[in-house]
């Protein structure tokens, strides 16, 4: 069982949903990513989902575009994120982290060469936002090698049909984007996000995460109630962006907007989920 696997059936038997939050790796500068990680298991995050630097974000709206610049200006590379996660491994090897990102990077690497790297690294899980899963199959044989769960978005406007297809080759959990649109919006509908995961579930045993739209306790929570997983990135992008010129302070205040969050979503009281 990976560590993703592992991970969300321990919570499940808890009755406590995941919190995983996004940050991009070497934003605002190198020296903050690993100690932020520590940081932000120590408040409550269960899997952390690592940005990888890229320089035509397509998918992301301005905080998290800011972001990969403020990274590429330290010249954080693919390789290096990697490093980071290495780095995190040392103190952690119970917390899994996936890597985010576009497949530039990755094919400019080599499918095969990437997936070694990740998994010596200590990498568990990859979403790559441009690689749909009809053109996805040679890089998911290198993963599934290595036993790296390959992570897909789903949408509002994605079918039972395409569901069907993207579960049977997913692992892990499958990201739920809850309304159309880039990173960073503020257009979150709960009940709109619980009837399409009411639909999912019927097409798929993985476990649904909900991002996009989650900017505060409230919201997490509200989500929490109708997913197994929220993820919450801009929110905190946001945060690491205003203290770029302070970087000390980073892991106190992302701690904080995560602790707030894990007790608001441990507080809420789960809907019954059918399976």
């Amino acid at each position: 069982m990976s560590r993703i696997a592992a991970r969300f059936t321990a919570l499940a038997k808890a009755g406590r949903k995941a919190l995983i939050p996004f940050v991009t790796a070497g934003d605002p500068n190198p020296e903050v990513t690993v100690p932020l990680m520590h940081a932000m298991v120590a408040a409550g995050a269960d899997i952390i989902e690592l940005g990888v630097p890229f320089s035509d974000p397509m998918a992301d709206g301005p905080v998290i575009q800011a972001a990969c610049e403020r990274a590429l200006k330290h010249h954080v590379s693919l390789r290096k994120v990697l490093e980071m996660v290495k780095q995190f491994r040392a103190q952690d090897n119970d917390t899994p982290v996936i890597l985010m990102g576009y497949l530039n990077p990755v094919e400019v690497m080599g499918y095969a060469t990437f997936a070694q790297a990740a998994q010596s690294a200590g990498v568990d899980g990859v979403l790559s936002v441009d690689l749909p899963p009809e053109e996805a199959h040679d890089f998911l044989d290198e993963l599934k090698k290595v036993a790296i769960d390959p992570i897909f978005l789903l949408s509002p406007s994605t079918s039972d049909e395409r569901v069907r297809k993207i579960a049977a080759v997913a692992s892990g959990f499958l990201y739920y984007v809850s309304f159309k649109g880039v990173t960073g919006a503020n257009r979150l509908d709960v009940g709109a996000v619980a009837a399409k995961l009411g639909s999912i579930r019927k097409l798929t045993q993985l476990p649904l995460g909900v991002g996009f739209g989650i900017r505060d306790a409230q919201s997490a929570a509200d989500v929490s109630a109708v997913a197994d997983a929220v993820v919450v990135g801009s929110a905190l992008v946001n945060r690491i962006a205003e203290l770029a010129d302070q970087p000390e302070k980073i892991a106190a205040t992302v701690s904080t907007v995560l602790t707030e969050m894990r007790r608001a979503m441990d507080a809420q009281p789960a809907q019954a989920v059918q399976r």
